[in-house]
């Protein structure tokens, strides 16, 4: 059930990131086009976010590593890389898409042409090496690939949205979210000439620069109708009721103070710089980068108290806009890549593991991965999302999916994700880096013959000056980093763990849960 150390191996298409860091002006960050505003508008005044559709805001490609759910162990690296490199391919083809606008005014083909057609030639590259790695090894790789090579160009209108609704059964088969049971459901370089501008300038208004998020992300917590489950206790998690495994075990890990942030995703993207695109709190292992072996994850220093727990716990970082930068304003994955503005440290981060209201759990293996929500959930669709978001106060009466709170005075931002609970009882990892774990079902068991294991609860409470919302536009927002294709949308909020718990504190974590004691 180990992994290999992978190999080193950088995107493809590394140039193209040097030039998009060229764009950036006086340390802000890349300049990003305002999606919000009409190639044509010459007033100040124009109702931005009515012409959204006037022109292309973002891609949509199809996600490949979502749909290899059978890759032989030993192709598992070489994929792995290849779905890397497309996320680079994408993010480069957005940045195109971003600096180009004149160009797009005057050629009603031009994103076609110069933009969606070349991406998908670049990967169909990609799939065909994908399907070669596969069968080389013995597996059987999928004809029905190819057809996920082509993207389209989509306006920022959020698929499938219900405003201000709980961030609850995103998407499954009624799963429940109650007695602490889960929630949800389960390269070549790219030519940057032709026709490159700075499109319609820098729009503070609407943060990010213009690549969000917007004032169509945010809601006033008080004006929303109450929304959360029965039983959601103060702090927005639940204990598990009178039945099945009622204890708790809470880890204490810290808030990030000592500042370990990368732009990678060992799980995802194991062995590649920047794998990520976006930024990471990382709590727990202070080893985990791309090229962390498990041997380098299990021998590293942990910020937990309890010395016996070395697992890895990461998340996007929050931050905020107001024209503060911080120390990646110029790097790949930071401002170069649109995510721009003050990171801020949550003032608490609880890490909490429940059992299941059915039964007792089951230890996690050692190395066992965990990914939970989706991080292009805002081009995806809500099929993997799972995402809470509240105010201090608010958390047992509103819980938000796709809007960002605005919290009233004294009240704090939460951030709160309910991690799947069953295991396949065989393996650490998958192809998808899904279908080893689910959710439980509506009755709290696991289907398929899966395991129930401890259930990791993270909540994070974050002191968030409150943005304003003025003439259509958001001040001072505040947002998650996400990929630059994403557009910082709160659907996209998602958690990541790896378990180096000791085989005698896993023990102990199972002990106290199934007998009903709270342990920390």
């Amino acid at each position: 059930m180990g992994r290999n150390t992978r190999k080193r191996r950088t995107p493809l298409a590394t140039k193209a990131i040097a030039a998009s860091a060229a764009l950036a002006l006086g340390g802000g960050g890349l300049i990003w086009a305002n999606f919000y505003a009409s190639a044509h508008e010459s007033g100040p005044d124009q109702n931005r976010t009515r012409s959204a559709g006037v022109q292309i805001a973002t891609i949509d490609c199809p996600d490949v590593g979502q749909k290899l759910t059978e890759v032989p162990g030993q192709a598992r690296g070489e994929v792995d890389g290849e779905l890397a490199t497309m996320d680079q391919q994408i993010t480069e083809a957005y940045q195109r898409l971003a600096t180009t606008r004149d160009a797009q005014a005057r050629d009603a083909a031009f994103v076609q042409n110069a933009i969606l057609q070349p991406l998908k030639d670049r990967r169909k590259v990609l799939i065909d090496r994908i399907q070669l790695e596969i069968n080389r090894v013995g597996g059987n790789a999928s004809e029905d690939l190819d057809n996920l090579s082509g993207c389209t160009g989509t306006p920022a209108e959020q698929p499938q949205t219900n405003d201000g609704e709980a961030g609850q059964d995103q998407g499954g088969d009624g799963q429940d979210q109650g007695d602490g049971q889960d929630q949800g459901q389960d390269g070549d370089g790219q030519d940057q000439g032709d026709g490159q501008d700075q499109g319609d300038g820098q729009d503070q208004g609407n943060g990010q620069a213009g690549n969000g998020p917007t004032a169509d992300d945010f809601v006033d917590i008080t004006q929303v109708q109450a929304n959360a489950q029965p039983g959601v206790g103060a702090n927005g998690l639940k204990a598990n009721g009178r039945s099945g495994s009622r204890g708790t075990f809470t880890t204490r890990c810290g808030t990030n103070s000592n500042d370990n942030h990368n732009t990678d995703n060992v799980i995802v993207a194991p062995g590649v710089s920047n794998g990520a695109h976006h930024l990471h709190d990382y709590v727990g292992n202070q080893n985990n980068d791309a090229f962390a072996s498990d041997q380098d994850l299990a021998g590293a220093q942990t910020t937990c108290q309890n010395q016996g727990d070395r697992s890895s716990y990461f998340w996007p970082v929050l931050r905020l806009q107001d024209g503060t930068q911080d120390f990646d304003q110029n790097n790949a994955g930071g401002g170069t890549e649109g995510n721009v503005g003050k990171i801020l440290e949550p003032v608490q981060a609880q890490l909490k593991f429940v059992g299941n209201k059915r039964g007792p759990v089951v230890a996690m293996p050692q190395a066992l991965r965990i990914i939970t929500g989706d991080a292009k959930a805002f081009v995806n669709g809500n099929g993997n999302a799972n995402v809470n978001w509240s105010c201090t106060g608010f958390e047992n009466k509103v819980q938000l999916k796709d809007k960002y709170p605005i919290c009233p005075e004294g009240s704090d931002v939460v951030r709160t994700t309910n991690f799947q609970s069953c295991w396949d009882g065989q393996n650490i990892d998958s192809a998808n880096h899904r279908t080893h774990v689910a959710f439980v079902q509506a009755d709290g068991t696991c289907a398929n013959g899966f395991k129930a294991i401890p259930q990791l609860q993270v909540r994070l409470v974050y002191d968030v000056p409150p943005p304003t919302v003025e003439n259509g536009q958001v001040v001072n927002p505040y947002a998650v980093d996400t990929f630059p294709e994403q557009l910082h949308k709160p659907i996209t909020d998602h958690n990541d763990f790896i378990n180096f718990f000791s085989t005698r504190l896993m023990n102990k974590m199972v002990n106290c849960i199934n007998n009903g004691q709270r342990c920390a």
